[in-house]
This record gives structure tokens, sequence and C-alpha cells, in this order.
């Protein structure tokens, strides 16, 4: 089954700078050759759930290695049975909607 994960690994115990952990989960997802798209605030994961959850797990085992006594993770997952769909799909949707004029709010909807 496909899956798209918003995924966000922070270690605990490491101090305030975690760019370090960050730039290692990065390539272990990058080393997985999974479709990625880094945010400020985490990483958008897609592809088949096995690969996915083992990129999570190996996340997990790298950032402990690096030191860090504790980790808390945050996701967000999605599946689709309908069709396949991509992050890039996604996103290329909503900027059709912004073009064709369909994604405007109007000032009395945007107030209330």
């Amino acid at each position: 089954m496909k899956v798209m994960i918003d995924l966000c690994v922070v270690p605990l115990g490491v101090g305030v700078s975690v760019g370090a952990y960050v730039s290692a989960c990065q390539e272990v997802i990058e080393q997985a050759g999974l479709t990625h798209q880094m945010h400020a605030y985490g990483t958008n994961i897609e592809g088949e759930w096995e690969e996915v959850f083992e990129v999570v797990r190996r996340c997990h085992e790298v950032v402990h290695d690096m030191g860090a006594p504790r980790i808390t993770t945050s996701m967000r997952i999605g599946t689709r049975t309908d069709r396949e769909q991509s992050m890039s799909d996604k996103i290329e949707s909503v900027q059709t909607h912004r073009q064709d004029g369909r994604g405007d709010v109007s000032d009395s909807e945007a107030s209330g």
C-alpha cells in the first residue's frame, strides 16, 4: 500500500540545536531512495508502507546512536485506495485551484 507521511523527529536531551540530527534523518531517507520534501518543521515522505516505516525506524536508530537518550516523533499518515496520488499531485491541485480562482475566500468568509 502506498502511503504519504509528514514526519517530525525531535531528539530530547541533546540541547536546543538539532540540525545534525535532522541532517542524519535526511540521509536515511535519501539512502532509502524515497520521494521526500523537507520543510521547516519536518519532512514529507511517500512510498510503499513498509519502506516508509522502515525509514522511520532507521531515523530513530540513527538519532539514538548519535547520543539522543529520548526521541519524540509526530506523524500524519495518509493513504488512498481510490487512486494513486503523489505529493506533487496534491500541491499541483491546490495551485490549480488558486489559479482558477476557486481558492479565493471572500472577506465575509475570511472573517467569520
